[in-house]
Order: C-alpha cells, then sequence, then structure tokens
C-alpha cells in the first residue's frame, strides 16, 4: 500500500509541474532606442545595450544590442506624427527577445548607449506589464528615448603636456557634436548647427578661470575655438552642447599640462 502510494503522489507531483510548464509561455519582445529630437540607435553608434529583468526579483531574462539602421529620416523626422504609424521601417535598429513567462510579469527595460561614444553614453529605463503569450513586437514595440548629444574632444588630447618655454602660446580646442544615434550637426541641416551652442568652459589648478565658444568649422558636427594660456598650470578643459529648442545636452572633458 505504501508503494502504490507513493506512486500516485509522484504521479500528481508530476501531472502538476506538467501543468505549470503548459502555463509558461515564450512571449516576444522588441525594444528599440531613439536618440532625443533624432533617430534610432544602432549598428553605426555599436547600438545600445538592452537588459529586460523581472522588476520585482531583478532576474535578468534577456540581454543584448540594438543593431540595424537608424531608420528612415523622412518618417522619422520631416512627417507629421500619426497615431498608430510606426517611425521605424524594418531595417530600423532594435533588439528582439523571447522570454519565457508563466505569469503576469512586471519588466525593467533599461536601454544603455551608445556604446561606440562611452564618455557620452547615458541610460534610460522603462516598466512594462508583459502578459504570457501576448507580444510586444508590434508596430516601434518598446520605444525608449535617449536624450544628449555625443561629445568628443579631439583636441588636444587627455594629458596633452606643453613647456613653458613657448609662453605664451594658443592652444586649439576642437570637438566632435553629434546625436547619439550619430546623426550629424550642420549649418541648416535637420540638426541645425546655428541652433546649437558650443562651449568651453576651462579650470586651472582646480578653479574656474573662464570660457569661450567653439564655433563651427566648415565640417559636418566639427567645432572649434581657441585658449590663450599664459601661465604654468594643469588645465581642465570641459566642452559642452546644448540645444535651447529642447534642453538637450552633451559633454566631454579633456586635460593638457603646462610646465
Amino acid at each position: 500500500m505504501k508503494t502504490i502510494g507513493k506512486v500516485i503522489i509522484i504521479i500528481f507531483l508530476v501531472i502538476v509541474f506538467a501543468n505549470v510548464t503548459a502555463m509558461a509561455a515564450p512571449t516576444q519582445v522588441t525594444v528599440m532606442v531613439r536618440a532625443k529630437d533624432a533617430k534610432f540607435i544602432g549598428t553605426s553608434m555599436a547600438g545600445a545595450l538592452i537588459t529586460i529583468r523581472n522588476a520585482d526579483t531583478g532576474e535578468l531574462l534577456a540581454q543584448g544590442v540594438t543593431t540595424g539602421t537608424t531608420g528612415n529620416t523622412e518618417k522619422t523626422m520631416k512627417r507629421p506624427l500619426q497615431r498608430g504609424v510606426p517611425l521605424s521601417d524594418e531595417k530600423s535598429a532594435r533588439f528582439n527577445a523571447t522570454i519565457e513567462i508563466s505569469e503576469p510579469t512586471l519588466l525593467e527595460i533599461r536601454g544603455y548607449g551608445p556604446l561606440a561614444q562611452r564618455q557620452s553614453a547615458g541610460t534610460v529605463s522603462v516598466t512594462q506589464w508583459i502578459i504570457p503569450g501576448k507580444h510586444i513586437n508590434s508596430g516601434d514595440g518598446i520605444l525608449l528615448e535617449m536624450p544628449g548629444f555625443a561629445v568628443d574632444i579631439l583636441s588636444p588630447p587627455a594629458h596633452t603636456q606643453l613647456s613653458s618655454d613657448i609662453l605664451p602660446q594658443n592652444i586649439e580646442v576642437q570637438a566632435n557634436v553629434i546625436l547619439m544615434c550619430g546623426c550629424p550637426v550642420t549649418p541648416g541641416g535637420v540638426w541645425d548647427a546655428n541652433r546649437v551652442e558650443v562651449k568651453a568652459l576651462v579650470r586651472k589648478d582646480g578653479k574656474p578661470v573662464g570660457g569661450f565658444s567653439l564655433a563651427y568649422a566648415g565640417r559636418a558636427s566639427r567645432f572649434s575655438g581657441s585658449l590663450d594660456v599664459g601661465e604654468e598650470g594643469v588645465y581642465e578643459v570641459t566642452v559642452y552642447a546644448y540645444d535651447p529648442s529642447n534642453g538637450n545636452t552633451g559633454v566631454d572633458r579633456t586635460t593638457f599640462i603646462v610646465q
């Protein structure tokens, strides 16, 4: 009798486990990351890292990088927004995940990037309920917006050492300024250089000593200005780009030493 009882219990547990397992359903989730006032972050900027977690437990459910194009400029930037009409096309950058869940689950979806410009990379996140078998992959899926500019100081390189024997001297500060999707900034362009304020703030030996504007340098996304240096010291230069029409902002820093 004891043996029969054990068999019945085992059969019961197998049935229960099978039912629970059967309830788990593969559920598709598409995540896209759009740069603020611009296009999608994709392969041309090494993508954005996407992590999907159970918001209640922290369990990692999926992870990957958005791949694909920045999208169609006409659709994303020029056409009026229409309800139900996606901004993306089939080639636009995205991350597709399939998640196995057996009950409604609150997800935390996080995007970090662009991975090609780590000094300017940002993080955005959102929480979203997901139901087993109810896919979130139509249209633009779950769409995250990444604010900022990717600012990259080209000159002077960090930790440049200059001789005090040739003081005073003029130091050129040059920076590349693009949207987080890699979209260019040009005078009169879709992203107008004339409306973006690019400025350098200078500190010497840890103390502010002023600032100056960087002007468009005749090449897409390139801005430059000059700093007159007359004293020895350790200089830190912070270059920022700021669009007053929407608050979009990006920053990079460099240093040089005069001794």
